[in-house]
């Protein structure tokens, strides 16, 4: 055949052993003494290579074996494998040992043959829905992805109003995602799609998914504006989609209930929490005594408040005592009151905490801290709903109902006698237990904003914005001091800050930061101080923001010129515009 003409190429068929399906897309072009031809390949099966009679494709060269190589197919891929040949088989120009797996446009060589194969695209793979644990195992390792690299990521909860269309509802949505999203149920009526690096454009997607289908709810949340774990993420964008009407998204970010007590505000975001104040309001329109079990500054006298503006007695006083912070001297006179002249330094009458709450409420915190010899005396004032103030012998009625608390466990005390039994009987009429604030992570993005807000309203200037490394430093502390811990920390931040419009981790407390002290008593006399790092991460995100402002600056605000000025993609200029805070200087 002449080279020269190219008309003259022909099609070999496979040899008889081969002959199963064959894709025309599937094929070798063998190239030899100056012809070429097409050998189509099955599916499944072998080809064989060599200068025998009965090789599928014949080589026309001494140099080669008489079985000198075989390629198999297997649902559409190629293995090339050489069969011990004196002179080897080459693949793009490497010698074959053993079997070589071969792609589309790989040049194998036998002798003076050469043949290239080409092998269809294959299509993708249907996309799978994940089931609930590989959902959440899916999203536990994005989340980390996302926190460690302070990479975008979002969560979008689909409430599917009938399950019995969560099929048709699936099958809809799938062909609307990109390659990088993940999709599963996370119960029978729950479809949650991770979104990894949407950034800008996450709202506008989440509400399109909304739409895809008659009834469905959506609610959005990301990381870590909203959590930094996979739970807390998931409850987020769950609580969204619940408050959102059909074929509209909820998002999660700032969703709270705020609860007014008076001049105070609750908030509560966490499921728990929500139901747990549901109870209160229920057990607050009753008499009972209610004893409140939380750690220090989880929020106790919060929930005291919520009992007594939930009360037919919210006209009445709302009295506290915190029995921690009186010396033992004066519990007695701090709850009953004293006449002039009962004792050193009683230079007037004064009525105590139980005649103050009399027609409303009196709290009283740390109950545990409450001396033995006073306990006798509350306990028969609170059943006879009489007091006696100290250096008196008159008898005051008074009508008040107890809210206790403490952080110590009573059971516990009462069993190594501290604790009058009949007394915490009387006070534990209900219990209420709060968890703590490292068990309600929904609540810490979510109160720090708080926070920050009213600390800087205080202090006369603009909130900053909590960076994302901010956000997810306070999400991982413990928080041993809880609540009140946690508004230390901002107040804190707000009084050390400058002109600053972006709260990095190293605004924190020392503590909080993971900038370690140093220990002076472990250190020589004579030694050096030791110097104080800071994270390189932080130092190059703070070096990355001044960039930025550099740049908008120069560019007149453009953000586009702006970008270009400093090599970064505009949509990662413009994703961290936002990051950091700068969305309002630029256009």
């Amino acid at each position: 055949m002449d080279a020269a003409d190219p008309s003259k190429t022909k099609t070999l068929p496979p040899a008889e052993q081969s002959t199963h399906a064959v894709d025309d897309r599937f094929y070798l072009l063998v190239l030899q003494r100056g012809s070429s031809s097409l050998v189509h390949l099955p599916r499944n099966g072998t080809v064989l290579l060599g200068r025998a009679p009965e090789a599928d494709v014949p080589i026309c060269d001494e140099s080669a074996s008489r079985h000198h190589a075989r390629i198999i197919t297997s649902d559409g891929e190629a293995r090339v494998n050489d069969l011990d040949s004196h002179n080897g088989t080459f693949v793009n120009g490497e010698r074959v040992a053993g079997a070589v797996t071969l792609v589309s446009g790989d040049v194998v060589t036998v002798g003076e043959a050469t043949l290239v194969l080409h092998a269809r695209a294959r299509p993708p793979e249907a996309r799978r829905i994940l089931d609930a644990r590989e959902l959440r195992q899916r999203l536990v390792e994005e989340v980390e992805r996302a926190t460690r690299y302070q990479r975008p990521l979002a969560l979008v909860s689909l409430t599917i109003g009938a399950p019995a269309t969560r099929i048709e509802t699936a099958a809809a949505i799938v062909p609307e995602l990109r390659v990088m999203d993940l999709v599963g149920w996370a119960n029978d009526t729950q479809l949650v799609v991770v979104m990894p690096e949407l950034g800008a454009e996450t709202r506008a997607y989440a509400e399109r998914l909304a739409r895809i289908a008659p009834g469905v709810r959506a609610g959005l949340a990301t990381c870590p504006e909203d959590a930094c774990d996979a739970d807390t993420l998931l409850a987020a964008a769950r609580s969204a989609a619940a408050g959102a009407r059909a074929g509209e998204v909820g998002v999660a970010f700032g969703d709270a209930r705020e609860l007014v007590l008076g001049d105070r505000t609750i908030v509560l975001a966490d499921p728990a929490m929500v139901r747990l104040f549901d109870l209160i309001a229920r057990l607050a329109t009753s008499e009972l005594p209610i004893l409140i079990l939380g750690e220090t500054g989880a929020g106790k006298e919060g929930a005291a408040l919520a009992v007594h503006h939930g009360s037919p007695r919210k006209s009445g006083p709302f009295v506290t005592l915190n029995c921690a912070a009186i010396p033992e001297t004066l519990v007695e006179s701090e709850l009953f009151g004293h006449e002039k002249g009962a004792f050193t330094g009683a230079v007037a009458a004064k009525p105590g905490k139980l005649e103050s709450a009399d027609g409303g409420t009196l709290f009283l915190d740390e109950i545990g801290e409450l001396p033995p010899s006073v306990q006798a005396k509350l306990l028969r004032a609170l059943e006879q709903k009489r007091v006696t103030r100290v250096g008196d012998v008159r008898e005051r009625r008074v009508d008040l109902r107890i809210v206790a608390a403490t952080n110590r466990n009573l059971d516990n005390e009462v069993k190594a006698g501290r604790f009058r039994q009949d007394l915490f009987f009387r006070l534990g009429a209900a219990t209420v237990v709060l968890p703590p604030l490292r068990d309600r992570p929904r609540e810490i993005p979510i109160l720090a904003r708080r926070f920050l807000a009213e600390a800087s309203a205080r202090a006369g200037r603009e909130a900053p914005v909590l960076g994302a490394a901010t956000l997810q430093r306070l999400s991982a502390w413990s928080w041993p001091g809880n609540v009140r811990e946690l508004r230390n920390v901002i107040e804190y931040v707000v009084a050390t800050l400058r002109d600053e419009v972006v709260v990095e981790p190293w605004h924190l407390t020392d503590k909080i930061a993971g900038v370690e002290e140093v220990d002076e008593a472990s250190v020589a006399a004579d030694a050096p101080q030791q110097r104080r790092f800071r994270p390189v991460a932080d130092e190059l995100h703070e070096l990355e923001r001044t960039r930025m402002i550099e740049a908008l600056d120069s560019a007149g605000g453009v953000q586009r010129r702006a970008a270009e000025l400093i090599g970064m993609p505009l949509r990662t200029f413009v994703m961290k515009l936002k990051q950091y805070g700068l969305n309002q200087r630029g256009r």
